[in-house]
C-alpha cells in the first residue's frame, strides 16, 4: 500500500507544472517590500556606540525582534499563497463528465481444473468469482468486461457498467463449460486488447489467476498493449509466478478481507490517471484552490493582540452593506460550499443519487440522476433543457429507460443543436439499430393468441405495429387466478452454462478450432457508448 501511495505521489509530481508561470513574476516585488519592511522593523533605533555593555544591553529595546515573527512576515506569505493559487498549479487532466471516473477493466479469468482446487475455501474458482463481485461492487458505474480462457479464450460479456447484467455469466462459468483443456492466456489477453481498443478512454487488465505455467508467464511479459494486473487466488500469500514478476506487472496476493480488491482498484485508478496525462485533447485541471487553504490558516496570525487590525472594520463593513441571504440548516457544508460543489464532491465519490439532490444546476442534476440510474426523474429534468450536451445525456436516459424511439428523436435533436457534437451520429446510428433490432426480434417471436400464447405484456415501444400485442393467459395448477409476466418468467427454466458452452463451442467452430472474441454476440452489443447497453439486456432476456 504504502508503495502505491509513493506511485500515486510520483506521479503527480511528474505531472506538476503551472497553467500561468508568468504570474509568478508577481512574488519579486512582494519579497522586495517583505525585505524592506521587515529590515526597517528589525533595525535597532539607538546607536550602541560610546555605552557601557551593562547599559546597553538595558537601555535597547527590539533588538530580540529578529527572531520573532511579524506582521509583515504573515501578510507576505498570504500574498505569496494567493500567488502560486492564481498562477495555477496543475497535475491532473480534467475529465470529461460524459467519460467514467474510473478506466474500462477487462477482467480475464482462469477457468481449469486446477481453479477447482479446494485449499482456498470454498474452491480457487469460487473465489475467484467473489473477488470479481466484490471489485464490481467498488467499481460502481465503471465499465468493465469479462473473458474467460482455458485451452482457449472467450469474450463472455461486453463492457457494461450494470454488475446484475455480468453476474449471471460469471457464475456461469466453470471447467465443464470450457471446449478445450489447457491454459492459453496469450489468447485471452489478445481479446482483451481487443476490447479494449473499442474504448474512447485508455483501460487496464485484470488477470484472476492461481500457478501460471511458462506458457502463460510469457504471455504476460511479452504484453505491452495495456497495463496488466495479476490477482493470484491462492493460499497464504503466494504469488501465481513461480519466479519474480515481470516487470510493469502489478502483482496482487489474496486477502481474507477486501484489501486485495481495493488494493486493485488503486492499481488501475493510478493506472488510469497516467494514461490521461498523455490524452492532449483533455485540458489541464487547475488545482490553485489548494493554495486558498493555508493562506487561511497563516492568516489567523492576524488575530493575535497588537498585530494590525483594521482589515475586521472593512469586514465589517462589507458584511454590513452585502444583502441578506436565506438562512439553511442542511448541515455544516452549507457554510463553506455551495450546492453545485457538494453536489460535485458527492459525483466525484461515485455517490450519484446524493449528487443529484445536491446539484442546484439542472444539466448536472439530470446527469447524476442518470447515472444513479433514476432514468425517469432524469429526463423530467433534461427535457426543460436547450443545450446539445442536454439532449445527448437525454438520448441516453431514453434509451436505458427502452424509450427507444424517443432516444433516436434526441439524438437527431443533438445533432440539430450542434451537428459536429462528438459521438453524436455514432449513437443515432447505434439507436436506429436497437429499434430495429427490437421490432425484429418482437415479429419473429409473435406466435399470434390462437394458440394460447403470446407475447409478454410488457413490451418496448411499438410505434410501427410490428407484431401484436399480448397478454398471457396461462393458468397456475391449483388456482384460478391467471399469471402475471414476472410469475410466467419465473416458470422459465434457464441455464447459463449450457448457454455458455454451446456459445463457446460455435465460437470454435467458426473461427476453425482457433481462439475468437465471442463473435455470436449482436453488434449492438458490442459498442463502446452509452448506447450500447439496451441490446445486451435484451439479449439476456431472449435467452
Amino acid at each position: 500500500m504504502i508503495g502505491l501511495i509513493l506511485d500515486e505521489f510520483a506521479l503527480a509530481l511528474e505531472a506538476f507544472h503551472f497553467l500561468r508561470p508568468m504570474v509568478l513574476l508577481a512574488l519579486l516585488p512582494v519579497l522586495a517590500v517583505w525585505w524592506i519592511i521587515r529590515r526597517r522593523a528589525t533595525r535597532p533605533q539607538m546607536p550602541r556606540e560610546g555605552l557601557a555593555p551593562h547599559l546597553r544591553n538595558a537601555l535597547t529595546v527590539g533588538a530580540e525582534r529578529r527572531g520573532r515573527v511579524l506582521p509583515i512576515d504573515t501578510s507576505a506569505l498570504v500574498i505569496a499563497f494567493a500567488i502560486l493559487g492564481a498562477s495555477g498549479p496543475s497535475w491532473t487532466r480534467q475529465v470529461d463528465p460524459f467519460f467514467t471516473q474510473t478506466g474500462p477493466l477487462v477482467v480475464v479469468l482462469k477457468v481449469t481444473p486446477s481453479m477447482e482446487q479446494k485449499d482456498v475455501a470454498p474452491t480457487r474458482l469460487d473465489r475467484a468469482k467473489f473477488k470479481i463481485r466484490d471489485l464490481l461492487d467498488l467499481r460502481a458505474g465503471a465499465r468493465t468486461a469479462l473473458v474467460a480462457y482455458a485451452g482457449s479464450a472467450h469474450r463472455v460479456m461486453p463492457f457494461t457498467e450494470d454488475p446484475s447484467v455480468m453476474l449471471p455469466y460469471l457464475e456461469g462459468l466453470s471447467p465443464d463449460v470450457m471446449p478445450q483443456e489447457g491454459a492459453d492466456l496469450g489468447a485471452a489477453l489478445e481479446i482483451a486488447s481487443s476490447i479494449l481498443g473499442e474504448e474512447e478512454t485508455p483501460g487496464s487488465i485484470l488477470v484472476v489467476s492461481d500457478e501460471m505455467n511458462a506458457g502463460e508467464a510469457s504471455a504476460v511479459s511479452d504484453f505491452d498493449t495495456a497495463p496488466i494486473t495479476v490477482l493470484s487466488v491462492l493460499p497464504d500469500g503466494q504469488s501465481a509466478f513461480s519466479g519474480s514478476t515481470p516487470s510493469g506487472v502489478q502483482s496482487v496476493t489474496l486477502t481474507a478481507d477486501n484489501a486485495d480488491v481495493a488494493q486493485i482498484d488503486r492499481i488501475t485508478a493510478i493506472a488510469y490517471r497516467r494514461a490521461l496525462l498523455e490524452d492532449t485533447s483533455q485540458p489541464w485541471e487547475d488545482r490553485g484552490w489548494w493554495f486558498a487553504v493555508p493562506a487561511a490558516l497563516v492568516a489567523l496570525f492576524w488575530f493575535r493582540l497588537g498585530w494590525t487590525m483594521r482589515w475586521t472594520a472593512v469586514v465589517l463593513a462589507i458584511a454590513a452593506i452585502a444583502p441578506p441571504q436565506t438562512a439553511r440548516a442542511d448541515g455544516i457544508a452549507d457554510w463553506f460550499f455551495t450546492p453545485d460543489q457538494q453536489g460535485y464532491r458527492a459525483y466525484q465519490n461515485k455517490d450519484f443519487a446524493a449528487a443529484a439532490e445536491a446539484f442546484a444546476d439542472p444539466y448536472w442534476q439530470g446527469y447524476a440522476l442518470f447515472r444513479s440510474g433514476q432514468y425517469p426523474e432524469a429526463i423530467a429534468v433534461l427535457e426543460t433543457l436547450d443545450t446539445p450536451e442536454a439532449a445527448f445525456t437525454l438520448g441516453h436516459a431514453y434509451i436505458r429507460n427502452r424509450q427507444y424511439r424517443d432516444g433516436v428523436r434526441a439524438f437527431e435533436t443533438v445533432l440539430e443543436r450542434d451537428p459536429d457534437f462528438p459521438d453524436a451520429q455514432h449513437n443515432l446510428d447505434v439507436s436506429k439499430q436497437i429499434v430495429t433490432y427490437v421490432e425484429e426480434t418482437r415479429a419473429a417471436s409473435d406466435t399470434g393468441e390462437e394458440t394460447g400464447i403470446g407475447a409478454d405484456e410488457v413490451v418496448f415501444d411499438n410505434e410501427a405495429n410490428v407484431g401484436t400485442d399480448t397478454e398471457i393467459d396461462a393458468q397456475p395448477e391449483g388456482d384460478g387466478a391467471p399469471m402475471t409476466a414476472d410469475q410466467w418468467m419465473n416458470t422459465v427454466d434457464t441455464n447459463t452454462a449450457d448457454f455458455l458452452r454451446t456459445r463457446f463451442q460455435m465460437d470454435l467452430v467458426s473461427a476453425g478450432n482457433s481462439s475468437t472474441s465471442g463473435a455470436d454476440e449482436p453488434s449492438a452489443t458490442e459498442e463502446s457508448d452509452e448506447a450500447s447497453e439496451p441490446p445486451a439486456e435484451t439479449e439476456e432476456a431472449a435467452e
